[in-house]
């Protein structure tokens, strides 16, 4: 059902790609409407030519100069007001690339009209996004987000108003829960970086400051508003604590703590990244570093608890493994074997400079006091959380790095891009910067330009798209624009944005994204819901059943003996 807005204006050109409406006086037209006109087309017949609002303006005609106004407001100067809107094109059916006729009635699409002209009913399987200005739902197409024709989105924005990490949970949520996965969606799991606060920690506790308004808006777009049901909790060690209890603040339980032993340091060769800077593989001691960790891969011995032994000696604590590579490094008898004959004596002490300044970064990670814990993503939980937020940048680059080639390199020994791993990433100019090559940019090219065949699908967000490297925002189908900055807003990384939306996206509020998408030549504004899970202590409820008790206290009490069954003793 639709309603008339205007007619085709004949003072403006009309092309096949954008015309203008002149709005009728009892009628009006805002951005992002989307309205239709017929053309009846010799040979063809009925040609439906359908857009979207992109500019509106008023005036007045008949007016000569900026002070008739004045006159005009006072009945002095006859004149009339007269709005028109700019519409671009997204669909022709048929594909008769003509231009309306001017005098042509224009309609606001609406029901089969408005999917139509959004290629909503082409959508075998539709994501929720939210809700259009009109309060009408909006839909992803999921073939170009899990890698049947496209994968990979990118989100952009300033920092605390542009809602970036918000938008991506989101989205998780919604793919998860609207059935758009179907039964896929059981066996899908989604690992997310912490590196802001701890907003993202509460994922499964239900938001209580949610009201009936919230609600309904879930269930407008065909979901029950709830908490993610699956989570587990990753977080970093307390530093200066022997026995590796999580550093979280705001939960007790379902969290856990993530560590790599001495042992496993060394055997997966994980040393280059700790020089996971851009900076850092651009001097000539990165060298060192290859050399060093093969050294390592060679010579280390596992002992308990993830200690190791090198040519007898016992160490115990990454800062033990510091020492003995440093002095390896100072011996002239040794130090052509750990750093290679041609490195000279000064590129050595810029890496061993590096090297023991890691020490406090790194050093909570890589322990040889507590046992394996294995894959970071071993457990059943559908969403991991992994924490970084208290963590030193340093620190954080090697969590992520080695835990995304952990996973990349997972998914390649099991040859099947099913089940699907979503992997959301805050900060991406970080770590896959413009400029310069780093171990972590290496991982994320990879998983930009093969992911989609293994099966990962990257949710990249960041402050400015322009200083992120080309190859991984060219890879991804689905682009997102929150608030920008003025300057940002006009690089040519935003180019698929109209020119009233570079203008719109400097004032846009939290909870408004711009999203492109392949089909639709136009991205689309879209409001999304507050969440339904806890983004802050103050809004959780209660921990849910299935993180009543601490990943650590998984093992019953009163098993005191396993198999065995010995009498109590009273």
């Amino acid at each position: 059902m639709s309603d008339s807005v205007g007619r085709v204006l004949g003072t403006e050109d009309a092309t096949p790609l954008s015309f203008w409406v002149g709005v009728g006086p009892e009628s009006y037209a805002q951005l992002d409407d989307v309205l239709t006109t017929e053309r009846q087309v010799p040979g063809v017949g009925t040609v439906r030519i359908s857009g979207v609002v992109t500019a509106v303006r008023s005036r007045h005609e008949g007016a000569q100069f900026d002070s008739d106004v004045f006159d005009i407001a006072g009945g002095l100067l006859p004149a009339q007001v007269q709005e028109a809107a700019e519409v671009t094109v997204t669909r022709v059916e048929p594909e008769v690339f003509v231009p309306p006729r001017p005098g042509a009635e224009v309609q606001r699409a609406a029901g089969e009209d408005r999917d139509r002209a959004l290629y909503f009913d082409g959508m075998t399987r539709q994501v929720p996004l939210g809700f259009s200005r009109d309060g009408q739902p909006v839909f992803l197409n999921p073939d170009f987000l899990d890698g049947t024709r496209g994968a990979h989105v990118s989100i952009s924005g300033i920092s605390g108003v542009a809602t970036k990490t918000s938008f991506a949970t989101w989205m998780l949520y919604s793919l998860l829960h609207s059935g758009a996965l179907g039964a896929e969606a059981a066996n899908t799991k989604a690992l997310i970086f912490n590196v802001k606060g701890e907003d993202l920690l509460l994922l499964d506790h239900d938001n209580t400051k949610i009201d009936e308004t919230v609600r309904d808006s879930y269930r407008r777009l065909g979901m029950e508003p709830g908490a993610f049901k699956s989570v587990e909790v990753l977080a970093p060690p307390r530093e200066g604590d022997a026995n590796g209890i999580p550093d979280v603040a705001c939960r007790s339980t379902g969290v856990d703590a993530f560590y790599w032993t001495l042992a496993e340091f060394c055997q997966l060769s994980l040393l280059p990244f700790v020089f996971a800077d851009g900076d850092d593989d651009r001097q000539q001691y990165t060298m060192v570093v290859h050399q060093v960790a093969a050294r390592l891969r060679k010579e280390a011995r596992p002992k308990d608890n993830g200690a190791i032994s090198v040519d007898g000696r016992l160490l115990t604590s990454y800062r033990d493994l510091v020492d003995l590579i440093c002095e390896r490094l100072a011996d002239d008898e040794t130090r052509a074997e750990w750093a290679g004959s041609a490195i000279g004596l000064g590129t050595v002490n810029a890496f061993i400079r590096r090297l023991i300044a890691s020490g406090r970064d790194i050093g909570r990670l890589i322990r040889g006091d507590l046992p394996p814990k294995g894959a970071v993503l071993s457990s059943e939980a559908q969403v991991t959380v992994v924490d970084l937020h208290n963590l030193p940048d340093r620190a954080q680059r090697f969590v992520v790095g080695v835990v995304l080639r952990s996973e990349f390199e997972r998914k390649e020994k099991a040859g099947t891009a099913r089940p699907l791993q979503f992997v959301v990433l805050d900060e991406l100019n970080k770590y896959a910067p413009r400029e310069g090559t780093s171990p972590i940019k290496d991982i994320l090219l990879d998983i930009a330009e093969r992911g989609r065949s293994l099966g990962v699908i990257l949710i990249g967000a960041q402050q400015t798209a322009s200083e992120v490297e080309r190859r991984i925002a060219s890879n991804s189908a689905i682009r997102v624009v929150g608030r920008l900055d003025a300057a940002e807003a006009t690089r040519p990384e935003y180019g698929f944005l109209t020119q009233a939306q570079r203008m719109r996206v400097l004032m846009a509020k939290p909870g408004t994204m711009f999203v492109a998408q392949p089909e639709l030549p136009v991205p689309l504004v879209v409001n999304f819901p507050f969440p339904a899970w806890a983004t802050r202590p103050a809004e959780a409820g209660s921990a849910p059943a299935a993180t009543a008790r601490s990943v650590t206290a998984r093992v019953d009490p009163f098993d005191l003996a396993g198999d065995d069954e010995d009498d109590i003793p009273f």
